[in-house]
């Protein structure tokens, strides 16, 4: 089975948000197999958007994701990378669909909730950079043989 990353952002764990966004991963039917809730420092924070160092809204950015907890998450299920971005909408809120995790709880392309992973290598990258492999769970879960 596939696995991706997911992070809960500042704005979605001030907001009491958490719940509510791990709920639609279940009911869509993909299994959480990781989680921790974490204050990143900036070193961390740098690692994480380092494809972004250098740009105008880097130095933001930063500080934005280390202001307040996040929620970092490891989910498995079958293509469950282009569906969970599918369920994330668009990073920009105001592009969003209507339903979408941003299309429903984002406004400000700066506060946009939530972090996922938009590919396998970056899936890869993400879940260890923020888990052990002894921090990933393998269980059955009850009812799976009816998601694939």
């Amino acid at each position: 089975m596939e696995k991706t990353f997911l992070m809960l952002k500042p704005d979605a764990v001030q907001r009491g948000l958490i719940g509510e966004i791990i709920a639609r991963f279940e009911r869509k039917g993909f299994k959480l197999v990781g989680l921790k809730m974490l204050k990143l420092d900036r070193e961390m924070a740098e690692v994480h958007y380092q494809e972004h160092k250098g740009k105008p809204f880097f130095e933001s950015t930063i500080k934005y994701i280390t202001s307040s907890p996040v929620v970092a998450m490891v989910w498995e299920g079958q293509n469950v990378i282009a569906l969970a971005r599918q369920m994330l909408g668009t990073t920009n809120p105001a592009e969003a669909c209507p339903g979408s995790i941003r299309g429903s709880y984002a406004i400000d392309i700066g506060r946009n909730v939530i972090h996922g992973s938009d590919s396998l290598e970056s899936a890869e990258r993400e879940i260890k950079l923020y888990f052990r492999e002894d921090e990933i769970l393998s269980y059955y879960k009850t009812g799976e043989e009816w998601l694939s």
